[in-house]
């Protein structure tokens, strides 16, 4: 009866929890109302541990990254940084097989390093790149596939906001999972560029160009977008010698962009006025989650509900492998229906610490979790990415889910080469430190 009355406040409020994710609640009301759903089922519990619990969640001095990197991002827009990355990569790629969708995965991987939030990526190249892709004879699923996939390389190249919130949250070092994410993010564009190069073919969509870019073309386009590409050199590099913090470098690139404002004078007083309100309101839906739910994984670890799962997989499970698979198809499962970052905040402390127990490496572990969730953003019933890409293309689901079915199947196998391979998301490290 003891362990009855344990667990059933557990269960009643993860059950809730689901249900309003189900019937496409808000995330941080979803997670918030199990957690007022525990409370109100242990009544000697104070209510007022729920409040200090949602606020303390977002009291972290990595987290302050994340508001410094979304400004950041947000100024690029402002700065035209975003069209000169797009003629540099136009200029190297134009003469590939589908030139334009193979310029929208290079700038994918390129912005990763500026914007650092794969929906804002989605969202502005949808804008700028689906429409020109239709004109150029790509059909508009296609067009729309391509754009949300190639978001998934955001969360992976620094400074993914993913990555911020990971090492927060199980406690590693941030700027060590900025350089374990270089070499899947990288591994994934040469992928992806080589599936469309196959896919175009077959399809007869047409390069850009005919002919090569001369090498007055190319210096031209480096130079003008050689400033936004130093970016993310100098935050790596910055951390690596250790003259910036991982939150000190948000600082960083807030004044490089501002400083980028000042040298293409592309932005205005508006414009930076503008960049702050939606700094302000993406930080807010973002933070509002992490407190939501490290509320929830507050309750699950006071339950201990990580030993008991923790034990019971032990006792199951005798191989690394085995579990990291495991892992992967419940990740896969979680990531469907509720958001990554959300997902991450609660399931992390319940996960790592298994790995941990199986000797796996706390920095390839960090980017398989990390990658699964961000297939998740792309895949029904939930997925954010799909919903924001066919909202700004107008492309039914039925078509953007019949298209994205190779691109799954490609995503599943980096996925097993990250999960077999470590040296995918342990050898930059390795390598750098």
């Amino acid at each position: 009866m003891e362990l009855l009355d344990m667990i059933d406040p557990v269960a009643c409020s993860a059950v809730i929890m689901l249900v309003f994710l189900f019937l496409k609640i808000p995330v941080f009301i979803s997670v918030l109302s199990g957690g007022v759903c525990y409370f109100l089922l242990m009544p000697h519990m104070p209510g007022q541990i729920f409040a200090q619990r949602v606020i303390s969640g977002t009291e972290s001095i990595p987290l302050l990254a994340i508001p410094f990197f979304v400004c950041a991002g947000v100024f690029m827009n402002y700065t035209g940084v975003t069209k000169r990355i797009m003629d540099f990569c136009s200029v190297l790629l134009g003469t590939f097989t589908g030139g334009l969708a193979q310029v929208a995965i290079l700038l994918s991987t390129l912005m990763g390093g500026l914007s650092g939030s794969n929906l804002a990526d989605a969202a502005m190249e949808a804008k700028m790149l689906v429409p020109s892709m239709v004109e150029r004879g790509f059909s508009k699923p296609f067009a729309s596939v391509v754009t949300a996939t190639s978001a998934i390389i955001t969360p992976l190249i620094p400074p993914g906001i993913a990555m911020i919130i990971y090492g927060s949250v199980a406690n590693l070092s941030i700027g060590k999972l900025f350089i374990g994410g270089i070499g899947p993010g990288v591994m994934l564009c040469v992928l992806m560029m080589l599936m469309v190069s196959v896919i175009s073919h077959k399809r007869g969509y047409k390069p850009m160009r005919t002919e090569r870019a001369t090498f007055g073309e190319f210096c031209t386009a480096l130079k003008a977008a050689f400033l936004p590409l130093c970016l993310p050199f100098l935050i790596i590099g910055g951390i690596r010698v250790g003259l910036f913090t991982p939150t000190e470098a948000g600082a960083v690139a807030i004044v490089y962009s501002l400083f980028l404002g000042a040298v293409y004078h592309e932005m205005r007083l508006r414009d930076i006025l503008t960049g702050i309100y939606e700094t302000v309101t993406t930080s807010a839906s973002i933070m509002i989650i992490i407190g939501a739910a490290s509320t929830f994984a507050w309750i699950l670890t006071k339950e201990r509900i990580p030993q008991e799962l923790a034990q019971m997989m032990i006792t199951f499970l005798q191989s690394p492998f085995l579990f990291l698979l495991i892992v992967n198809l419940f990740l896969l499962v979680v990531g469907m229906f509720l958001e990554g970052n959300a997902a991450m905040i609660i399931l992390v402390p319940l996960l790592a610490p298994i790995a941990a127990h199986f000797g796996i490496d706390a920095y390839q572990f960090a980017i398989v979790v990390i990658f699964n969730l961000a297939i998740g953003a792309l895949s029904p019933p939930m997925g954010t990415l799909m919903f924001v890409t066919c909202g700004v293309t107008k492309c039914r689901m039925s078509d953007f889910i019949r298209e994205a079915v190779p691109f799954y199947i490609l995503l599943l196998l980096c996925l097993f080469l990250l999960t077999a391979f470590p040296v995918f998301s342990s050898g930059f490290i390795s390598l750098f430190y």
